[in-house]
């Protein structure tokens, strides 16, 4: 089981709860939401995912973006289809064939190691609320690596709000998904009852729930949520 800790914004506190050592940190490109991140990550542990969550993006400052900040994974928040998917794994290949080639070059001409980029992962998240047609997944089984499923809301993500979990109970598929929505400390139960369920559950994704506001994490209620989850 994985921990995705989405919404960051500020330096300090990024590296706060990078210190407690969540598998993804999510950092939302997009200016219409009070988490919209632009400036520096700071370093930290490789181990760690930089997650690029975005919604309808143009393609091309997609991958821009993905080279700028060195993000391991990308989280596709809008209404993406299955051939702009399939187009950003095409031009994500392109980019790190690219790279992988640039660093055989350096490593020629100054006898250093280089470390080829690992496949970026694509999280394609859809909104859920008292019901859901999974049957609108299908197409996208072969393009994303998982899907994340979300309170369907007025925003984009961080309604701090929670579907209904039993809606879950008719998934289909094999496929890995993260747990998202308005999760939150008091959900501990809850959420360890959902764990023991067959649902190929790959991570949980938090993010208002532990927020002072938007964008800066409650790193205590952090570190007890993981605690109480992940022992």
């Amino acid at each position: 089981m994985k921990l995705k800790v989405c919404g960051m914004k500020y330096v300090e506190n990024i590296q706060q709860v990078a210190d407690l050592q969540p598998d993804y940190l999510g950092f939302i490109f997009y200016e219409k939401s009070k988490r919209n991140f632009e400036g520096i990550i700071p370093e930290f542990s490789n181990s760690i995912q930089k997650t690029g969550v975005f919604v309808n993006e143009y393609i091309e400052i997609v991958i821009s973006l993905v080279e700028e900040y060195r993000l391991d994974a990308i989280q596709l928040h809008g209404d993406e289809s299955v051939a702009y998917i399939k187009e950003l794994n095409f031009q994500l290949e392109q980019s790190r064939e690219l790279k992988i080639e640039e660093n055989k070059q350096i490593k020629k001409k100054k006898n250093q190691h280089y470390i080829s980029k690992n496949k970026v992962e694509i999280i394609k998240v859809f909104g859920i609320k008292d019901e859901f047609n999974f049957d609108v997944l299908k197409p996208y089984l072969e393009v994303v690596d998982y899907f994340l499923f979300d309170t369907k809301g007025k925003e984009r993500g961080g309604n701090g709000t929670k579907f209904d979990w039993s809606v879950l109970e008719n998934y289909p598929f094999d496929k890995p998904f993260f747990l998202s929505g308005g999760i939150g400390l008091e959900d501990v139960e809850q959420v360890q009852k959902i764990l023991k369920s067959n649902l190929p559950i790959y991570a949980l994704d938090v993010n208002s729930k532990f927020e002072i506001e938007p964008g800066k994490k409650k790193i205590e209620e952090l570190k007890n949520f993981k605690k109480e989850i992940f022992v």
